[in-house]
């Protein structure tokens, strides 16, 4: 019996029938068109001898040059593990500590998720694509203008990504601007993220005090500290430094905190090149990895074996305005580049593609996000951030637009996927069958049935109808369709893995924003 012939109850159907069948039948993970973990590394901007030579630049860099800015603590455990404090006050770090901490560095480990099926493995060249950014503006679409965001604005863009398949882990696409405080705008991000989505969530935290009452309420959601130590579902997304070359203070006191209460960390740096990193290229890469492996060795020498991601991270300026340029060409080379030097040390590797300067979700945001996240994917980054649902070069969120990325996303992972030759693929013995004693055509074919769904990726809000059938159905709009898309999950999907017990208990602890008829919850 074929593949097609068990999908459909063991008998042949033909035309229209089979084809609904076979669509209507539900895939398992391993054979669906696009799915997370997809491996890539089919793109390489940079060549062997170009990998090598900012390795080496690198190591310069962190030996020679250094970082300023470290806290007592920093510079404490650096020096221990090897690391040189220098009367100009900036911490120096040898060759060998960087190769030898880079060896003893996490590989190989997941991130955790509420749902185990959206575990995210950080293996080889797997590639995983979600949201981040942060900005503080969300796009009203009807107004077209841009508005403060809210708690509730970043609970409704967990659950819009809870249901969207190619979204593949959850990072704050906005920041709050309606709590204040910064210990409850800590709580209420990470809160409003777990309670709206089931996959791996990220956060940042503004302080290593507040960052402790994060984890407080983490290990309520995980079920106790020992569960949330096996499977922590919650990564910080750490900016442990200042570009060019200096340790953040707030930044590197979450960063101990993180590590030591078990927290998967994200090392980042963030130099825009022109401004805050080198305006070549290759200089700006150079200096996100030296700042990336300075903040590798913090983590190591603090626990050996730690969770931390390359997070390489190099923005790109319009060096005429001097300003942010996301959905640049130049930006779009810069994370295969990055993720290159995450395949050389072979460590975990994210980056940022994605981040239309484009204000609106209209064809410049298209092109400058599907060329980003296309060469992140097929470079073999591992974690594609700020992949969805930003506009404006990081200043603005659109949950219309995390949707119709959703859709632009599943080209990307085609694409990553590749095209797999076979015996059966190279398709001799249906071209015989088709051509020699069949009907001239491979419509009806066993083999278009089978593949129809296993091959084929189909836009879920784009348009395929001819001009024609367009008209007749009223010229319907790509926005307008996001938007009842939109308004339709947030009308039926009220996430409830959080369990009423542990949400109680965090409810009765902690001072949380959203009510419990926001959550869903009576």
């Amino acid at each position: 019996m074929t593949a097609a012939e068990s999908r459909t109850g063991g008998r042949r159907r033909g035309g229209r029938e089979a084809r609904h069948a076979l669509r209507a039948a539900p895939l398992a993970d391993d054979v669906r068109p696009v799915r997370p973990g997809l491996e890539g590394g089919w793109y390489r901007p940079l060549s062997e001898a170009g990998v090598q030579r900012i390795h080496q630049a690198v190591l310069q860099a962190l030996g020679e040059v250094g970082l300023g800015d470290a806290i007592p603590s920093c510079v404490e455990v650096c020096c221990a593990a090897g690391a040189e404090f220098g009367p100009d006050g900036r911490l120096r770090f040898p060759a060998s500590l960087v190769e030898d901490m880079i060896a003893v560095a996490a590989r190989d480990f997941t991130l955790f998720a509420q749902d185990p099926g959206h575990d995210i493995e950080l293996t080889a060249k797997r590639v995983y694509y979600g949201t981040a950014g942060a900005p503080t503006q969300v796009l009203d679409l009807a107004t077209r203008s841009y508005r403060d965001a809210t708690v509730k604005d970043l609970y409704d863009a967990a659950r819009l990504a809870d249901r969207l398949d190619n979204i593949h882990f959850f990072q704050r696409p906005l920041t709050p601007t309606d709590i204040a405080d910064l210990e409850e705008l800590d709580i209420n991000t990470a809160y409003a993220c777990v309670a709206g989505t089931a996959k791996h969530s990220a956060a940042s935290f503004t302080s290593g005090a507040r960052t402790a009452k994060v984890l407080e309420m983490l290990h309520h959601v995980a079920g106790g500290e020992a569960a949330w130590r096996a499977r922590p579902i919650v990564s910080n997304s750490n900016c442990h430094v200042v570009p060019p070359m200096k340790f953040g203070e707030d930044a590197s006191q979450v960063l101990e905190v993180c590590v030591r209460g078990g927290m998967p960390v994200l090392l980042l740096s963030a130099g825009q090149a022109g401004a805050t990193a080198p305006p070549a290229l290759a200089g700006a890469v150079v200096q996100a990895v030296a700042e990336v492996l300075a903040g590798l060795i913090y983590v190591n020498a603090i626990q050996p074996g730690a969770p931390a991601i390359f997070g390489t991270w190099p923005f790109v300026s319009d060096l005429r305005t001097g300003s942010m340029s996301g959905g640049s060409g130049e930006q779009a080379l810069l994370a295969p580049a990055c993720a290159q030097m995450a395949h050389f040390y072979r460590l975990p590797g994210a980056a940022a593609a994605g981040m239309a300067d484009a204000k609106l979700p209209d064809v410049q945001a298209g092109y400058e996000k599907g060329i980003a996240n296309v060469m992140a994917g097929l470079s073999g980054l591992n974690l594609i951030y700020e992949a969805a649902g930003t506009q404006a070069s990081l200043l603005g969120f659109c949950p219309e637009a995390l949707l119709i990325d959703n859709d632009m996303i599943g080209q990307c992972l085609r694409c990553v996927r590749g095209i797999e030759v076979t015996e059966d693929s190279v398709s001799l013995e249906v071209m015989r069958e088709v051509c020699l004693t069949g009907p001239g055509h491979y419509l009806g074919h066993d083999q278009t049935l089978e593949l129809m769904e296993r091959e084929y990726v189909y836009p879920a809000l784009g348009d395929r109808t001819s001009p024609k059938e367009w008209a007749a159905a009223g010229q319907p709009d790509i926005l307008a369709r996001a938007g009842a898309e939109k308004d339709r999950i947030l009308a039926s999907h009220h996430p409830n893995h959080l369990p009423a017990a542990a949400d109680d208990a965090i409810r009765a602890a902690f001072p949380i924003r959203l009510s419990r008829a926001e959550v869903g919850r009576t």
